[in-house]
């Protein structure tokens, strides 16, 4: 049970779990901040917190769950604001998508990242942004990935882990650097692949002529471009040389595919499109 949850930065991601677990009994109180009061109290409205502040430490003070959802680039300056008011029993969590960013703002505005700072990252989201779009059921059979470091508190990373798993989440733990390097491959590189493709595409001579005949198969692909701009600038710059390698490999994989089509050697395409479609149906059905 979490007597008083605080949420920086209560959108998408942390008004999600803010309602599943107040659906589930599990939080007594749900405090959130944000840099605009009418965020805020629209959140109050729409019952996803109870209560918010305009101001990081206030927001936190007492609180027994802290819950870092601002972008990657704000996390130094908003633990810096934090740091003094975090009552000494406090818990530290965040929901950042490149870890070893996290972790290295939160040791710079710590000195040493807390022993009770649980680094994490909810594998879930829409495309959708703000706390309108939050909803209960965002976690249910997701996974999250939580990422303790050496000296991080067990009891911390079971708090941190309960909690996810009444959201609904199956959690698992790996390293940091190796969480980087799996997400770079399977959401970050996606997501430049599609911000790159739609950016292309609008700067076409007949982009209008373009969009109004995109079929089902070009929105399915390019859905996430519909994402914060500002998260996803901060996760590319935050997880650069783990995403720069991936994008390497599969340069070398368009490449290829290049050289196919200008060859007119259908067998080779058929083998990558057998290939790509095996791996997709094994693992994403």
């Amino acid at each position: 049970m979490i007597r008083k949850l605080a949420i920086i930065g209560a959108g998408l991601i942390g008004g999600s779990l803010a309602l599943a677990l107040r659906r589930a009994g599990y939080c007594k109180q749900v405090v959130a901040c944000s840099r605009s009061e009418a965020h805020l109290k629209r959140a109050v409205e729409l019952g996803v917190i109870d209560a918010y502040s305009l101001e990081p430490a206030e927001a936190v003070r007492d609180a027994d769950m802290v819950l870092l959802a601002v972008p990657l680039g704000a996390m130094e300056a908003v633990c810096r604001a934090i740091g003094d008011a975090l009552a000494p029993d406090a818990v530290l969590t965040d929901v950042g998508s490149a870890k070893a960013s996290v972790v290295a703002a939160v040791s710079a505005a710590f000195g040493e990242a807390p022993a009770s700072f649980v680094p994490g990252h909810p594998i879930a989201g829409t495309e959708k942004s703000g706390v309108e779009a939050a909803f209960p059921e965002l976690y249910q059979g997701r996974r999250v990935i939580l990422t303790p470091l050496a000296h991080t508190r067990p009891d911390a990373v079971r708090q941190v882990r309960a909690m996810w798993e009444v959201a609904g989440a199956v959690v698992e733990e790996m390293g940091v650097e190796h969480h980087d390097e799996v997400l770079a491959a399977t959401s970050h590189l996606p997501h430049l692949l599609a911000f790159g493709l739609v950016d292309s595409l609008a700067r076409m001579g007949e982009r209008d002529e373009i969009f109004r005949y995109a079929a089902g198969g070009f929105r399915d692909f390019t859905r996430i471009a519909s994402s914060d701009p500002v998260m996803w600038r901060d996760i590319c710059l935050a997880n650069s040389q783990a995403i720069l390698k991936v994008m390497s490999h599969y340069r070398e994989d368009l490449d290829g595919i290049t050289e196919a089509v200008q060859q007119g050697d259908g067998d080779r395409l058929l083998e990558i499109f057998q290939r790509a479609k095996a791996a997709r149906d094994r693992f994403c059905h």
